[in-house]
C-alpha cells in the first residue's frame, strides 16, 4: 500500500536531503535534477522534467512523488513553478515500441534539460546536474553529472523533478482516458491494474498502447497462468 503522509508532517524518514543544492549555492553556481515518469506503464509516453530550483529555495512537501497524496502534489507542483526554472521531456509509444523504454528515457531526459538550459531568463548553466538512476551523457557539456539511485530521497532537486513529471503525465492520462474509456486510465495512468488489464481483454489494445509492453506482458500473465494450471494436473 502506497504511503501517504500530511501536509504538516516531515518525519526525519522522509526528509531530503539538500546538501547537494547547499554546497552548489554557496557557491553562487546552479544545479539541475532530472526525473522520470511511466517507464513501467503499459501504455502512453514517459515523461521527463528537469528543474533547477532558486538558490535557498526549499519546501516541507519537495519529497519523492510516490510518498504524496495526489492534492499534495498538485500543491508541490504549484509551489516549484513559482520557486524554479523548469522544463519537460515526453517520448511516445512508438518510440518506445521501436527503440525501447531505457533509450527513450534518456531521450525524454535530453529534452527536458536542453529545453531548460536554454530558457532566456535562466541567468547562468547549472554547473551539476543530478539524475535519478540513469547514467544520462550530454554532448558538448561541461555541466558535471552524478547519478545515483534513490534521487528523490537524495536532492530536492530530483524531488521536484520527479513532482513535476508526475503531476504532467497524471493529468495527461486523466484526459487521455476521456477517449479510451473502459481502461481506467485516470485511476492507473497506463500502469497493468486489474480494470486496466480487463479493458485490454474486452477491447484489445488502443492506439496509445505500447506493442512491446503488452507481448512481455502476455507472455508473464501465460507463465503464470500455465503454473497455475500445472497446480491441477
Amino acid at each position: 500500500m502506497e504511503k501517504k503522509i500530511s501536509a504538516n508532517q516531515a518525519p526525519d524518514s522522509l526528509i531530503v536531503s539538500s546538501f547537494y543544492e547547499s554546497e552548489t549555492w554557496s557557491k553562487n553556481a546552479l544545479l539541475s535534477g532530472i526525473d522520470e515518469v511511466g517507464r513501467g506503464c503499459l501504455a502512453g509516453p514517459v515523461v521527463t522534467c528537469a528543474v533547477i530550483l532558486y538558490p535557498y529555495a526549499n519546501h516541507l512537501l519537495l519529497k519523492d512523488s510516490k510518498i504524496l497524496t495526489e492534492n499534495q502534489r498538485v500543491m508541490a507542483a504549484h509551489w516549484i513553478k513559482l520557486n524554479a526554472w523548469y522544463s519537460f521531456g515526453m517520448v511516445d509509444h512508438t518510440f518506445i515500441d521501436k527503440h525501447n523504454i531505457y533509450q527513450a528515457t534518456l531521450i525524454a531526459m535530453k529534452r527536458a534539460y536542453y529545453g531548460l538550459i536554454t530558457q532566456p531568463s535562466l541567468p547562468q548553466q547549472p554547473s551539476l546536474l543530478l539524475i535519478d538512476a540513469m547514467p544520462l551523457k550530454l554532448e558538448n557539456q561541461a555541466t558535471k553529472i552524478l547519478s545515483f539511485t534513490q534521487g528523490e530521497s537524495k536532492s530536492i532537486s530530483i524531488a521536484a523533478a520527479s513532482i513535476l513529471a508526475k503531476v504532467m503525465r497524471d493529468e495527461l492520462m486523466k484526459n487521455t482516458a476521456k477517449l479510451f474509456p473502459g481502461f481506467c486510465f485516470e485511476n492507473n495512468k497506463g500502469y497493468g491494474a486489474q480494470k486496466h488489464q480487463l479493458g485490454l481483454k474486452n477491447q484489445g489494445p488502443t492506439i496509445i498502447h505500447r506493442d512491446s509492453f503488452l507481448s512481455s506482458y502476455r507472455e508473464r500473465a501465460d507463465e503464470n497462468h500455465d503454473r497455475q494450471t500445472s497446480l491441477f494436473r
